[in-house]
Protein backbone atom coordinates (compact mmCIF):
# COMPACT_ATOMS: atom_id res chain seq x y z
CA UNK A 1 0.00 0.00 0.00
CA UNK A 2 1.34 3.54 -0.37
CA UNK A 3 3.26 4.71 2.48
CA UNK A 4 1.48 6.97 4.31
CA UNK A 5 2.86 8.41 7.70
CA UNK A 6 0.35 11.03 9.03
CA UNK A 7 -1.70 8.55 11.91
CA UNK A 8 -4.94 10.16 10.85
CA UNK A 9 -5.11 8.82 7.27
CA UNK A 10 -3.62 5.21 9.06
CA UNK A 11 -6.87 5.83 11.30
CA UNK A 12 -9.57 6.60 8.45
CA UNK A 13 -8.06 3.52 5.93
CA UNK A 14 -8.30 1.40 8.76
CA UNK A 15 -11.96 2.88 9.26
CA UNK A 16 -12.09 2.19 5.37
CA UNK A 17 -11.65 -1.72 5.98
CA UNK A 18 -13.41 -2.60 8.95
CA UNK A 19 -16.07 -0.67 9.02
CA UNK A 20 -17.16 0.08 5.29
CA UNK A 21 -15.43 -3.49 4.05
CA UNK A 22 -13.32 -1.47 1.20
CA UNK A 23 -10.96 -3.75 -1.10
CA UNK A 24 -7.27 -3.01 -0.86
CA UNK A 25 -7.40 -1.43 -4.54
CA UNK A 26 -9.83 0.93 -2.98
CA UNK A 27 -7.84 1.70 0.10
CA UNK A 28 -4.80 1.98 -2.00
CA UNK A 29 -6.36 4.32 -4.41
CA UNK A 30 -7.32 6.51 -1.14
CA UNK A 31 -3.50 6.48 0.13
CA UNK A 32 -2.36 7.49 -2.93
CA UNK A 33 -4.82 10.81 -2.93
CA UNK A 34 -4.19 11.44 0.41
CA UNK A 35 -0.53 11.19 0.20
CA UNK A 36 -0.92 13.59 -3.27
CA UNK A 37 -2.94 16.12 -1.03
CA UNK A 38 -0.57 16.06 1.91
CA UNK A 39 1.91 16.96 -0.27
CA UNK A 40 0.21 19.98 -1.73
CA UNK A 41 0.09 21.31 2.24
CA UNK A 42 2.82 20.79 3.48
CA UNK A 43 4.55 21.60 5.97
CA UNK A 44 1.30 22.16 7.49
CA UNK A 45 -0.19 18.47 8.63
CA UNK A 46 -3.34 17.35 6.48
CA UNK A 47 -5.36 17.76 9.89
CA UNK A 48 -4.59 21.68 9.72
CA UNK A 49 -5.38 21.92 6.03
CA UNK A 50 -7.43 25.08 5.44
CA UNK A 51 -10.63 25.55 2.49
CA UNK A 52 -7.97 27.43 0.64
CA UNK A 53 -5.36 24.77 0.20
CA UNK A 54 -8.33 22.54 -0.80
CA UNK A 55 -9.19 25.14 -3.33
CA UNK A 56 -5.79 25.58 -4.38
CA UNK A 57 -5.02 22.07 -4.69
CA UNK A 58 -7.75 21.73 -7.23
CA UNK A 59 -7.10 24.65 -8.72
CA UNK A 60 -3.57 22.54 -9.41
CA UNK A 61 -5.23 19.65 -10.76
CA UNK A 62 -6.92 21.50 -13.25
CA UNK A 63 -4.11 23.14 -14.74
CA UNK A 64 -2.08 20.07 -15.17
CA UNK A 65 -4.81 18.83 -17.10
CA UNK A 66 -6.63 16.35 -14.84
CA UNK A 67 -9.34 14.88 -15.79
CA UNK A 68 -12.67 16.27 -14.59
CA UNK A 69 -13.90 12.84 -13.00
CA UNK A 70 -10.29 12.19 -11.36
CA UNK A 71 -10.32 15.24 -9.61
CA UNK A 72 -14.04 14.68 -8.26
CA UNK A 73 -12.68 11.55 -7.65
CA UNK A 74 -9.92 13.02 -4.82
CA UNK A 75 -12.19 15.83 -3.88
CA UNK A 76 -14.77 12.49 -3.14
CA UNK A 77 -11.55 11.11 -0.63
CA UNK A 78 -11.01 14.58 0.74
CA UNK A 79 -14.92 15.31 2.04
CA UNK A 80 -14.78 11.46 3.40
CA UNK A 81 -11.13 12.12 4.96
CA UNK A 82 -12.09 15.14 6.74
CA UNK A 83 -16.00 14.14 7.74
CA UNK A 84 -14.08 11.10 9.51
CA UNK A 85 -11.73 13.60 11.44
CA UNK A 86 -15.14 16.06 12.96
CA UNK A 87 -16.53 12.82 13.64
CA UNK A 88 -13.44 11.40 15.70
CA UNK A 89 -13.50 15.01 17.35
CA UNK A 90 -10.48 15.68 15.64
CA UNK A 91 -11.37 19.25 14.22
CA UNK A 92 -14.72 20.90 14.55
CA UNK A 93 -14.78 22.23 10.54
CA UNK A 94 -14.74 20.62 6.86
CA UNK A 95 -12.51 22.52 4.66
CA UNK A 96 -13.92 20.88 1.64
CA UNK A 97 -17.65 22.54 2.63
CA UNK A 98 -17.89 24.88 0.30
CA UNK A 99 -16.02 23.50 -2.19
CA UNK A 100 -18.04 22.31 -5.54
CA UNK A 101 -16.85 19.45 -7.15
CA UNK A 102 -15.79 20.07 -10.87
CA UNK A 103 -18.47 19.23 -13.41
CA UNK A 104 -18.20 16.32 -15.49
CA UNK A 105 -19.64 15.63 -18.81
CA UNK A 106 -21.58 13.07 -18.99
CA UNK A 107 -20.13 10.08 -21.36
CA UNK A 108 -21.64 8.72 -24.25
CA UNK A 109 -22.28 4.56 -23.83
CA UNK A 110 -20.57 2.36 -25.69
CA UNK A 111 -22.36 -1.27 -26.13
CA UNK A 112 -21.45 -4.11 -28.37
CA UNK A 113 -23.03 -4.36 -31.39
CA UNK A 114 -25.96 -6.89 -31.62
CA UNK A 115 -23.47 -8.81 -33.77
CA UNK A 116 -20.99 -8.88 -30.85
CA UNK A 117 -23.75 -10.04 -28.41
CA UNK A 118 -24.69 -12.68 -30.47
CA UNK A 119 -21.39 -13.97 -30.57
CA UNK A 120 -21.22 -13.27 -26.44
CA UNK A 121 -23.56 -15.33 -25.94
CA UNK A 122 -22.78 -18.05 -28.56
CA UNK A 123 -19.21 -18.75 -28.51
CA UNK A 124 -18.15 -16.73 -25.43
CA UNK A 125 -20.63 -19.29 -23.28
CA UNK A 126 -19.54 -22.82 -23.93
CA UNK A 127 -15.87 -24.74 -24.08
CA UNK A 128 -14.68 -23.30 -21.20
CA UNK A 129 -12.83 -25.65 -18.07
CA UNK A 130 -16.10 -27.52 -16.95
CA UNK A 131 -20.21 -28.06 -17.83
CA UNK A 132 -20.60 -25.70 -14.61
CA UNK A 133 -18.63 -22.95 -16.30
CA UNK A 134 -20.52 -22.97 -19.17
CA UNK A 135 -23.87 -23.21 -17.70
CA UNK A 136 -22.49 -19.92 -15.42
CA UNK A 137 -21.44 -17.85 -17.92
CA UNK A 138 -24.48 -18.54 -19.95
CA UNK A 139 -27.10 -17.69 -17.34
CA UNK A 140 -25.53 -14.78 -17.16
CA UNK A 141 -24.74 -13.35 -19.84
CA UNK A 142 -28.41 -13.91 -20.77
CA UNK A 143 -30.13 -12.19 -17.74
CA UNK A 144 -27.80 -9.36 -17.93
CA UNK A 145 -28.50 -8.49 -21.70
CA UNK A 146 -32.27 -9.46 -21.80
CA UNK A 147 -33.05 -7.27 -18.33
CA UNK A 148 -30.46 -4.52 -17.91
CA UNK A 149 -29.58 -5.57 -14.84
CA UNK A 150 -27.19 -4.25 -12.68
CA UNK A 151 -24.42 -6.30 -11.63
CA UNK A 152 -25.19 -5.72 -8.17
CA UNK A 153 -28.29 -6.88 -8.85
CA UNK A 154 -28.02 -9.67 -11.14
CA UNK A 155 -25.55 -11.58 -8.59
CA UNK A 156 -27.75 -11.16 -5.36
CA UNK A 157 -30.24 -12.53 -6.85
CA UNK A 158 -32.11 -15.69 -5.16
CA UNK A 159 -31.59 -19.02 -6.39
CA UNK A 160 -35.93 -19.56 -6.44
CA UNK A 161 -36.60 -16.31 -8.43
CA UNK A 162 -37.08 -18.83 -11.41
CA UNK A 163 -39.04 -20.94 -10.24
CA UNK A 164 -42.67 -18.93 -10.63
CA UNK A 165 -43.07 -20.13 -14.36
CA UNK A 166 -44.17 -16.77 -15.10
CA UNK A 167 -42.96 -13.58 -17.26
CA UNK A 168 -41.55 -10.95 -15.17
CA UNK A 169 -38.61 -11.15 -12.90
CA UNK A 170 -38.67 -9.35 -9.76
CA UNK A 171 -35.52 -7.20 -8.91
CA UNK A 172 -34.82 -5.18 -5.60
CA UNK A 173 -32.59 -2.51 -6.96
CA UNK A 174 -30.73 0.72 -5.41
CA UNK A 175 -32.73 2.07 -2.15
CA UNK A 176 -34.62 -1.33 -1.67
CA UNK A 177 -36.86 -0.29 -5.18
CA UNK A 178 -38.05 -3.69 -6.34
CA UNK A 179 -39.53 -3.25 -9.82
CA UNK A 180 -40.60 -5.78 -12.30
CA UNK A 181 -38.44 -7.02 -15.42
CA UNK A 182 -39.62 -8.92 -18.68
CA UNK A 183 -37.66 -12.50 -18.45
CA UNK A 184 -36.98 -14.09 -22.04
CA UNK A 185 -37.66 -17.37 -22.49
CA UNK A 186 -33.97 -18.51 -23.12
CA UNK A 187 -32.88 -16.43 -19.95
CA UNK A 188 -35.27 -18.78 -17.81
CA UNK A 189 -33.88 -21.69 -19.07
CA UNK A 190 -30.39 -20.98 -18.90
CA UNK A 191 -31.00 -19.85 -14.84
CA UNK A 192 -33.12 -23.15 -14.62
CA UNK A 193 -30.50 -25.21 -16.34
CA UNK A 194 -28.24 -23.78 -13.69
CA UNK A 195 -30.29 -24.13 -10.70
CA UNK A 196 -30.50 -27.82 -11.49
CA UNK A 197 -27.07 -28.12 -11.90
CA UNK A 198 -26.52 -26.77 -8.71
CA UNK A 199 -29.22 -28.19 -6.54
CA UNK A 200 -27.02 -29.90 -4.19
CA UNK A 201 -25.36 -26.74 -3.18
CA UNK A 202 -28.17 -26.04 -1.11
CA UNK A 203 -27.08 -22.20 -1.80
CA UNK A 204 -30.07 -19.39 -1.50
CA UNK A 205 -28.53 -17.46 -4.23
CA UNK A 206 -28.72 -18.05 -8.04
CA UNK A 207 -24.95 -17.42 -8.74
CA UNK A 208 -23.32 -18.86 -5.60
CA UNK A 209 -19.65 -17.63 -4.51
CA UNK A 210 -17.27 -20.93 -3.65
CA UNK A 211 -19.03 -20.81 0.04
CA UNK A 212 -23.04 -21.34 -1.36
CA UNK A 213 -24.42 -19.75 1.47
CA UNK A 214 -22.90 -16.39 -0.42
CA UNK A 215 -23.21 -14.94 -3.40
CA UNK A 216 -20.45 -14.77 -6.56
CA UNK A 217 -18.33 -11.98 -5.72
CA UNK A 218 -18.00 -9.21 -8.41
CA UNK A 219 -14.41 -10.21 -8.79
CA UNK A 220 -15.20 -13.85 -9.68
CA UNK A 221 -17.81 -12.53 -12.02
CA UNK A 222 -15.11 -10.61 -13.81
CA UNK A 223 -12.84 -13.55 -14.08
CA UNK A 224 -15.95 -15.30 -15.88
CA UNK A 225 -16.91 -12.67 -18.37
CA UNK A 226 -13.31 -12.05 -19.30
CA UNK A 227 -13.10 -15.45 -20.28
CA UNK A 228 -16.43 -15.35 -22.56
CA UNK A 229 -14.73 -12.24 -24.49
CA UNK A 230 -11.89 -13.61 -24.92
CA UNK A 231 -13.86 -17.10 -26.33
CA UNK A 232 -15.83 -14.67 -28.28
CA UNK A 233 -12.81 -12.84 -30.25
CA UNK A 234 -13.88 -9.61 -28.39
CA UNK A 235 -11.47 -7.41 -26.52
CA UNK A 236 -12.24 -8.00 -22.60
CA UNK A 237 -11.82 -4.11 -22.81
CA UNK A 238 -15.00 -3.56 -24.41
CA UNK A 239 -16.90 -6.28 -22.14
CA UNK A 240 -18.10 -5.20 -18.95
CA UNK A 241 -21.43 -5.48 -17.00
CA UNK A 242 -22.05 -1.90 -17.24
CA UNK A 243 -21.39 -2.50 -21.32
CA UNK A 244 -23.89 -5.21 -21.39
CA UNK A 245 -26.39 -2.64 -19.50
CA UNK A 246 -25.58 -0.33 -21.87
CA UNK A 247 -26.25 -2.35 -25.01
CA UNK A 248 -29.46 -3.71 -23.67
CA UNK A 249 -30.40 -0.25 -23.38
CA UNK A 250 -29.48 0.97 -26.60
CA UNK A 251 -30.84 -1.86 -28.94
CA UNK A 252 -34.45 -1.20 -27.29
CA UNK A 253 -34.24 2.21 -28.19
CA UNK A 254 -32.77 1.48 -31.29
CA UNK A 255 -36.25 -0.69 -31.96
CA UNK A 256 -38.69 1.64 -30.86
CA UNK A 257 -38.66 1.74 -26.98
CA UNK A 258 -39.33 4.89 -25.66
CA UNK A 259 -37.74 6.56 -22.75
CA UNK A 260 -40.16 5.95 -20.30
CA UNK A 261 -40.28 2.42 -20.80
CA UNK A 262 -36.53 2.24 -20.55
CA UNK A 263 -36.31 4.71 -17.36
CA UNK A 264 -38.81 1.60 -15.73
CA UNK A 265 -36.91 -1.20 -16.73
CA UNK A 266 -32.99 0.23 -15.94
CA UNK A 267 -35.24 0.79 -12.61
CA UNK A 268 -33.51 4.70 -12.76
CA UNK A 269 -35.55 7.16 -9.95
CA UNK A 270 -35.23 9.96 -12.23
CA UNK A 271 -35.63 9.97 -15.79
CA UNK A 272 -33.07 12.68 -16.70
CA UNK A 273 -30.51 9.70 -15.90
CA UNK A 274 -32.08 7.54 -18.40
CA UNK A 275 -31.76 10.46 -21.23
CA UNK A 276 -28.42 9.85 -21.76
CA UNK A 277 -29.50 7.16 -24.31
CA UNK A 278 -31.16 10.03 -26.40
CA UNK A 279 -27.42 11.20 -27.00
CA UNK A 280 -26.51 8.00 -28.05
CA UNK A 281 -29.44 8.07 -30.64
CA UNK A 282 -28.48 11.60 -31.76
CA UNK A 283 -24.77 10.14 -32.41
CA UNK A 284 -26.18 7.27 -34.16
CA UNK A 285 -28.26 9.38 -36.68
CA UNK A 286 -25.61 11.92 -36.83
CA UNK A 287 -23.48 9.36 -38.35
CA UNK A 288 -25.52 7.28 -40.44
CA UNK A 289 -26.36 10.92 -42.31
CA UNK A 290 -22.34 11.70 -42.83
CA UNK A 291 -22.49 8.08 -44.45
CA UNK A 292 -25.02 7.77 -45.78
CA UNK A 293 -26.57 11.15 -47.53
CA UNK A 294 -25.74 11.99 -50.77
CA UNK A 295 -24.49 15.42 -49.68
CA UNK A 296 -22.86 14.44 -46.81
CA UNK A 297 -19.36 14.38 -48.47
CA UNK A 298 -20.12 18.27 -49.37
CA UNK A 299 -21.80 19.77 -46.11
CA UNK A 300 -20.90 17.61 -43.86
CA UNK A 301 -23.67 17.63 -40.75
CA UNK A 302 -22.71 18.88 -37.39
CA UNK A 303 -23.55 17.05 -34.47
CA UNK A 304 -26.79 18.16 -32.61
CA UNK A 305 -26.92 20.19 -29.78
CA UNK A 306 -27.36 18.31 -26.36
Amino acid sequence: MTEVTDRHVEAFLEMLAAERGAALKTRQAYASDLSDFARHCAPASLAQATGEQVRSYLASLSQAGMAARTAARRLSCLKQFYRFLMLESIRSDDPTDRQQAPKITASLPRPLDEKEIRLLLEDGTRGHENERRDLLSRAALELLYTTGLRISELLSLPANCVKAKGAMLLVRGKGGRERLVPLSRSAREAADALVHFDRDLGSPYLFPGRNPDKPLTRQGFDKILLACALKAGIDPERVSPHVLRHSFASHLLAHGADLRALQMLLGHADIATTQIYTQVMAERLRQLVTAHHPLAKVTPVEPADS
